[in-house]
């Protein structure tokens, strides 16, 4: 019997809808899984058969043919572990194929039929309303962000049982409600404050500036004089997170697996502070299968560089575009993904190696020819894409 079933691989941050067909005939047992599976996927043969059978239910005894459509895109999660079995059990006549018609299903099985979380959810749920489906599976830590598209049913299972129970009819069910009145309650506090900062009034006045029009800026000061303290506080004067915006980055945040657990959206702007030993891929973003990096995850937020000139200049380099375009593409053989980048970049840097040029308490160890070599690490085009370069006074 051929059964048929909706789900959904990740490509990129989006969402791309992917059919499971599952035949199951007599002949030689064995199980044959095809459509370009990346090993999680191809693992996922065993997954299932043992949860099928800790569960007690009935396994294919024949020669079972599993496709999943479209064969020129790798899927490469355990994401379709759950549509699989349920694909399995209709096609060996232990559920009706019309009672999973109007649905799409997303999660990854235990060997004990549990159902694991799976990364982006909320890029799903999005996919399967442009899809025109009605119902959507998904592991029950993943309904919070699923349920924010109010036009689908989202529907949180901890157990294949739990699943068939519900297709099937046998277990009452409601869907997740999203209850946006708990998103507001959240959106836009922090748990720290720009007002706590006292002294150095200059920066500040800077930060404001760069706050209200969207600029990047440039600090340069000894240790001590405040630097990444007002970094972090940066998004709390930035202008008011909105809908739009938490929901553009939540779905970044949901399709590196990064999102708050029990949160349905971000309720506040990202502050990104990559340490400095970080690739050019851990920067823009890349992979076999494009994933985003740190720009992407401060998308409508803060990235802080802390000891600017400590960067790989290849690392540097590669933001010159995001920072002109607000988006960066990644390009592979297969193909080439686009992730958002809009946010404010902050830089801090020390005027020498030693980090005391110029202060008047602490005399500076460090030649001209060091201390020209050490600002010379950073190119005069991303110098340029700076609005605001702020001289930190010792406070």
């Amino acid at each position: 019997m051929l059964a048929k079933l909706r789900t959904f691989a990740l490509a990129g941050i989006d969402a791309v809808p992917v059919e499971v067909e599952v035949d199951a005939a007599a002949g030689t047992p064995k199980t044959v899984l095809v459509g370009l599976p990346e090993l999680a996927v191809r693992e996922s043969v065993h997954r299932i058969e043992r949860a099928l059978a800790n569960l007690g239910y009935f396994r294919p005894t024949g020669r079972t043919i599993i496709n999943l459509a479209p064969a020129d895109l790798r899927k490469d999660a355990g994401a379709f572990d759950l549509p699989i079995a349920l694909g399995v059990l209709v096609a060996t006549g232990q559920v009706k194929p019309d009672q999973i018609a109007d649905l799409a299903a997303v999660g990854e099985l235990a060997l004990d039929g549990a159902v694991r979380p799976v990364k982006g959810a909320l890029s799903v749920a999005m996919a399967a309303r442009d899809q025109g489906l009605k119902r959507l599976l998904v592991p029950a830590e993943n309904a919070r962000e699923a349920a924010v598209v109010e036009e689908l049913q989202v529907f949180a299972v901890t157990s294949l049982a739990e699943a068939v129970g519900l297709v099937t009819g046998q277990v009452d069910v409601d869907p997740v409600a999203y209850r946006p009145e708990e998103v507001a309650g959240h959106l836009n506090r922090y748990d720290i404050d720009f007002a706590e900062v006292r002294g150095q009034e200059s920066a500040k006045r800077a930060m404001v500036v760069a706050a209200a029009g969207g600029h990047n800026i440039l600090m340069l000061g000894a240790p001590g004089s405040g630097k990444s303290m007002l970094a972090k506080r940066l998004p709390t004067i930035l202008p008011p997170l909105t809908a739009t915006e938490s929901l553009d980055t939540t779905r970044i945040y949901s399709a590196v697996g990064q999102l708050p657990p029990g949160e349905a959206l971000l309720a506040t702007r990202p502050y990104r502070n990559p340490h400095h030993t970080i690739s050019d891929a851990g920067m823009v973003g890349g992979g076999h299968v494009p994933q985003p990096g740190e720009i992407s995850m401060a998308h409508h937020g803060v990235l802080f560089l802390d000891e600017l000139p400590e960067f790989n200049r290849k690392s540097l380099e590669v933001l010159r575009q995001p920072l002109e375009e607000g988006c960066v593409t990644i390009a592979r053989a297969t193909g080439s993904t686009t992730f958002p980048a809009r946010f404010i970049l902050v830089a801090a840097m020390n005027p020498c190696p030693c980090g005391y040029l110029g202060d008047p308490r602490r005399p500076c160890k460090c030649n001209p020819m060091v201390v020209e070599k050490y600002l010379g690490r950073i190119s005069g085009p991303l110098l340029d894409r700076n609005g605001t370069s702020l001289q930190m006074p010792m406070p």
